[in-house]
């Protein structure tokens, strides 16, 4: 994968969270676990979990895509939040994540 993508390595990645001023933990999935344990697809791709740790919602951040001049807001995700949140039923229509896919190493 940093052969091939070598924007994407952890040092290069460190530095877009440190431009961007991500105030939030950005990890790094090296042997590729969590990603294969949660059937990732893209990124970013967002999982939402209830307290007994079932998924309730797993989409888009928001309506957003790179060109496309919708501002990120943060709606959809934050919508399925809130209702769990509020003890409310999540939506059902959860819009899948769009963006890079993973690039899987070869095991």
């Amino acid at each position: 994968m940093l052969q091939s993508h070598p924007e994407d390595s952890p040092d290069k990645m460190t530095q877009v969270a440190r431009s961007l001023g991500y105030s939030f933990p950005y990890l790094y999935d090296e042997t590729q676990q969590v990603a294969r344990a949660y059937d990732g697809a893209c990124t970013p791709d967002f999982f939402l979990f209830d307290a007994e740790l079932k998924l309730v919602y797993r989409g888009q951040l928001d309506g957003s895509r790179p060109g496309n001049d919708v501002p990120v807001t943060g709606e959809d995700l934050r919508a399925a939040m809130n209702s769990l949140l509020d003890g409310k039923p999540i939506s059902e229509d959860q819009k899948p994540s769009l963006g890079c896919n993973i690039k899987w190493k070869l095991i």
